[in-house]
């Protein structure tokens, strides 16, 4: 282990080495010496820990600096055979300004007539408001009876806000995560609408109810998925720790807050029960209770622990093991997506053949230091890393023939991600009736956008009460 520079590994076998060759030390001293040479690589260890070569997020990362982009022979701007996104003139525009020639500018002695005019548009947007009035109209009879036309069922005040309004203010909150201050200010300053916090709480709430139905919805389709990334991470809700539990593949988002991390709360939320497709985690033991189903484990996570093994024990297996598991990604995408089985069948010998070496470079504990004591003697980290690849094979090798199933569990990790956005943002989530409302209509979002539809026009959907955009007819009466 080097740490700018300085060989630790050396320096700590020198100690060791003058202190077994110094008869003079007392034995107090060497005691403590040793302790302190045991603590050093532990410590090292842990600052020499990091997002490239464990699960530790880059946030975490102490003094992280951003890593400037090698020199290429490509030119500035879009490469060829990029599909840009441009304006494009429309053949409808909103308002038309014919610009005249002056003909006090035209040189005298010569006719012009018209021959048409040269276009140019100019896109831009006007922020306004839109007040639409209801006069229901008042007959009286000849005894004095008034009759009332009655008002459409959505209009029950005398002044409220619009549909267009609410689905506006909840789009700025939950989806761009603007803080509820800077919506209002957005609101009263661009649109000269007054609006309170306790009015854009009210629209989140009214949000969630309305997104009641998508839930049932989506766990269902959840559970009929082929494949289903999970994924879990800490929040904070009123001043204390929760869990963010994510379940979700390709198409399908669903988010929920919960108490706990473990296995009572995926039984609570009730996807992963009944689910029988193949299960993409990282890992976490809670997911093994589950046995309907399938597993895959994230590679992005196996390939950052190897190159914590490879920096800090340095160990040829594992760097080996690395170029492998990338390899076999590069075959299986270059495949289209799966191998045939005499395909798979080279790559899992290939790597049982990595395995076997690496037991030569990181044997297991010696059994004869038990001492009498019962149980599994501990493990070195990568000792550990190397047995998980070992008896987990299949879950680790899926993704070589199974088209459906990926090389890692980045789905899972992309779909928390603007969660923990919003978590430094506002730091926390000061209930937990606001953190289900969150969670319910970002995954109503997330999943929108998967489904190639807009947040604004998901969001202006469920306000104005119409189906679900992306739920079939017969799903919708459901």
């Amino acid at each position: 282990m080097k740490i700018s520079d300085i060989d630790v590994d050396a320096i700590i076998a020198n100690a060791r080495q003058q202190l077994k060759d110094d008869p003079s030390v007392s034995p107090s001293l060497r005691s403590t010496i040793e302790i302190l040479l045991l603590i050093i690589p532990i410590l090292l260890g842990r600052v020499s820990t990091n997002s490239r070569n464990s699960s530790k997020p880059p946030s975490q990362d102490p003094n992280r600096e951003k890593k400037t982009r090698a020199k290429s022979d490509r030119k500035p701007g879009g490469q060829q055979g990029r599909i840009g996104t441009t304006l494009v003139p429309t053949d409808d525009p909103d308002e038309i300004k014919v610009v005249t020639v002056d003909r006090r500018t035209l040189p005298r002695g010569h006719t012009f007539k018209s021959a048409g005019f040269e276009k140019r548009q100019v896109f831009d947007i006007d922020i306004s408001r839109l007040v639409t009035e209801y006069r229901a109209e008042i007959l009286v009879d000849d005894q004095g009876n008034r009759i009332v036309a009655p008002f459409p069922e959505a209009v029950k005040s005398s002044v409220q806000y619009g549909p267009a309004i609410k689905a506006h203010a909840v789009y700025l909150s939950l989806y761009q995560l603007l803080p509820y201050d800077r919506v209002r200010e957005y609101f009263e300053d661009q649109l000269r609408i007054p609006l309170s916090v306790g009015s854009l709480v009210n629209f989140n709430k009214e949000a969630f109810d309305k997104a009641a139905p998508f839930e049932a919805w989506v766990k269902r389709q959840l559970i009929q998925s082929p494949v289903v990334h999970a994924d879990e991470t800490g929040i904070n809700i009123g001043g204390k720790r929760h869990w963010l539990h994510c379940a979700s593949n390709d198409t399908l988002t669903w988010l929920e807050p919960h108490q706990q991390r473990g296995h009572q709360a995926m039984d609570d939320i009730g996807i992963l029960p009944y689910f029988a497709g193949t299960l993409c985690h990282d890992h976490w033991k809670p997911y093994y209770r589950y046995t309907d189903c399938d597993h895959s484990l994230c590679n992005a996570h196996h390939i950052r622990e190897l190159q914590r093994v490879v920096e800090q024990d340095k160990h040829v297996w594992a760097e080996r093991m690395q170029t492998l598991l990338c390899t076999m990604n590069d075959a299986v995408i270059n495949a289209g997506g799966a191998l045939t089985s005499e395909q798979a069948a080279g790559w899992r010998k290939a790597y049982r053949d990595c395995l076997k070496k690496a037991e030569i470079e990181c044997p297991p504990p010696d059994e004869a230091q038990r001492d009498g004591k019962r149980g599994r003697i501990k493990r070195t980290t990568a000792r550990n890393l190397l047995e998980r690849l070992r008896d987990f094979e299949d879950d680790v090798l899926r993704f070589l023939d199974h088209p459906q199933v990926p090389f890692t569990n980045n789905q899972g990790e992309r779909d928390i991600r603007m969660v923990k956005v919003q978590q430094k943002i506002s730091g926390c989530f000061r209930s937990e009736e606001g953190a289900q409302t969150f969670c319910r209509v970002r995954s109503y979002l997330s999943t929108a956008r998967k489904q190639n539809i807009s947040a604004s026009e998901a969001m202006t959907s469920l306000f104005n009460g119409e189906p679900l955009p992306f739920v079939s007819e017969a799903e919708n009466t459901k």
